[in-house]
């Protein structure tokens, strides 16, 4: 065997051991980039895995999921978020039906790995709150865009590098989403007004599908 393939497989054995995980919640869509279902990624052994499909009611899809049981296999591509190494994690895969709400995945491939803002991100431009820590006052903003790592909102107020605060808006439903978010980027578009990039802290599992429900509905509404 060649040096080169040595060091090449090894390469992509510690790829898919550092960027995927059990546990991971990823996005699956057709070849034709329609979201098929969201899922959890479990029991992942080398290059198979099994996608646990959220619940026919978290299903946001221009195609019947169910007409695809019949099928033997499909092949799909995935989209993973690392929440420790805040990467998007590309990947691509055959998928079998098995029992419900649950898909049998082979030949699992990691296409690319990328930084956070290379995750799905859905422009908005919608009304939106910040709250600044021990401040209760709502001061209005701009949700620019959004992705299940962070988002871009406009204000006319100036906020550093490293602050935190508070944002808060309807993303879906009756229900307004609260995130807690650092500064990351400052862009001065104008006297007194800003454009920040933040990402998001302290997510739960709940929260990080919440955005992502959401994202999927938005989605369909543009």
């Amino acid at each position: 065997m060649k040096l080169f393939d040595i060091f090449g497989k090894r390469e992509e054995k510690d790829i898919k051991e550092l960027e995927i995980y059990s546990g991971m919640r990823v996005v699956v869509e057709d070849t034709e980039d329609r979201m098929l279902f969201i899922a959890n990624l479990k029991n992942l052994h080398k290059d198979t895995a099994e996608l646990y499909q959220f619940s026919e009611g978290d299903i946001f899809q221009d195609v019947d999921i169910e007409s695809y049981r019949g099928t033997e296999s499909l092949y799909v591509r995935l989209r993973g978020f690392n929440d420790c190494e805040r990467k998007a994690v590309f990947m691509e895969g055959i998928i079998t039906p098995g029992q419900r709400h649950v898909w049998q995945v082979r030949n699992l491939t990691v296409v690319r790995v990328e930084n956070e803002r290379s995750f799905t991100r859905l422009n908005t431009d919608i009304d939106a709150v910040v709250i600044s820590p021990g401040d209760d006052e709502e001061r209005v903003c701009r949700l620019l865009n959004i992705s299940v790592g962070g988002a871009s909102i406009g204000a006319e107020y100036r906020y550093h590098k490293g602050d935190t605060f508070l944002l808060k808006v309807k993303l879906s439903g009756d229900k307004p989403s609260v995130m807690y978010c650092e500064v990351l980027r400052v862009i001065e578009k104008e006297p007194a007004k800003f454009e920040y990039g933040c990402r998001f802290l302290e997510l739960t599992e709940a929260d990080q599908e919440q955005i992502t429900r959401s994202m999927a509905l938005m989605g369909q509404e543009v």
